[in-house]
């Protein structure tokens, strides 16, 4: 009997699964723990919870939870312009940025193509990739900072996508202004760019990639509201483009792909700024704690841009599993090809305390 795996698509068989930060309630269950004893650091969460206005608005919406949402998110979309300067046929909405990814992948790639991606890349890319039966070329960094001529000469007739995190996740890196705007204006018009801004709002002074879409560049700029501003739980991200890219892009997307609770939870959010600016507080007085830590500690770790700090800790499955024994969970980075390393979200100053006081005792 032939298995159902010779009738799928090939490039499935050996698609490996995204693996997302443990779970809060699946390690409260394997400890045997109350889930309220767990810190969790792993997934980059706001650790101030959701915005209040985005959970007063969701609050009132549930009473018309049986209506579809609006779906092609137009009063979102319209909000999210107004407050970057462009038009709402610059916007598409996509269950999580990482979705966006996905309609790009439809939008672009075929069998035998070529993506870019900087070596520590978020994983997403390759996956996606993958996906559709691409292929992942990777360019070296330098201590963790990409290559961006290496990328920039990578780039073949068979090139479709180039990928770039700015900050990177897991590294944190940021690059500056004059170096993406180069590295962008240097992209051949045929190859789509796709610059994932999703720590955007945790910046001090963020690159403007906005100019490059106003250009008629084909670049496509994602971010989302999973991180400053508290609303992971939702999946609700947006990309960024010209508008021509933009309706190639809505020929993928489902009807109703955003929920319309989420919807208007983002719409509030986008309101509280507030919470953002505490949100930016916390994680700013956060990580230079963390990073005064291990410089103390003698850990070698990368200067951070994001709300999490990449840190070498010898062995991090071990330490992983040390410290998910004392009910923190941080993240290891194994899938990454980083076994030394591991990712710690910024927490509360209390949370961040604990976890230091406990790394300190699973390295000792």
């Amino acid at each position: 009997m032939t298995s159902i795996w010779d009738r799928a698509n090939r490039q499935l068989r050996d698609l490996a699964v995204y693996e997302p930060g443990k779970p809060i309630e699946e390690t409260a269950h394997e400890i045997g723990a109350h889930p309220g004893e767990i810190i969790k650091l792993a997934s980059n969460e706001n650790v101030l919870g959701a915005s209040p206005k985005a959970v007063a608005a969701m609050r009132a919406a549930i009473e018309s939870a049986q209506l579809y949402p609006e779906s092609s998110g137009v009063y979102l979309r319209e909000a999210i312009a107004r407050r970057l300067g462009l038009g709402s046929e610059n916007i598409i909405l996509g269950n999580g940025s990482n979705e966006i990814i996905e309609f790009i992948g439809h939008a672009f790639l075929d069998r035998g193509d070529e993506v870019i991606v900087p070596e520590y890349a978020f994983i997403a890319y390759k996956l996606i990739a993958q996906l559709f039966d691409a292929r992942t070329i990777e360019t070296p960094t330098a201590n963790f900072q990409p290559d961006l001529q290496a990328m920039l000469s990578a780039i073949t007739p068979k090139t479709k996508i180039i990928f770039i995190a700015n900050p990177n996740n897991p590294t944190g890196f940021l690059i500056e202004q004059e170096k993406i705007d180069n590295f962008l204006t240097r992209v051949p018009d045929e190859v789509i760019t796709v610059v994932d801004e999703a720590y955007f709002e945790f910046l001090d002074d963020p690159p403007n990639t906005l100019r490059h879409v106003s250009n008629g560049q084909n670049v496509v700029i994602l971010r989302t509201f999973s991180k400053i501003h508290g609303l992971a739980s939702l999946r609700v991200g947006y990309g960024i483009a010209s508008r021509s890219l933009i309706e190639v892009l809505q020929k993928t997307r489902q009807p109703f792909n955003v929920n319309g609770i989420g919807q208007i939870g983002a719409i509030a959010a986008l309101e509280d700024s507030e919470h953002v600016l505490q949100s930016k507080r916390i994680v700013d007085a956060g990580r230079a704690f963390l990073e005064e830590q291990f410089s103390a500690m003698k850990l070698k770790y990368i200067p951070s841009a994001g709300n999490f700090v990449f840190v070498n800790v010898g062995d991090g499955p071990t330490v992983f599993k040390k410290m998910l024994a004392r009910k923190i969970i941080v993240r290891p980075l194994r899938g990454y090809n980083l076994p030394e390393w591991i990712r710690i979200t910024v927490g509360t100053m209390e949370q961040n305390e604990k976890c230091i006081a406990v790394l300190k005792d699973v390295l000792s």
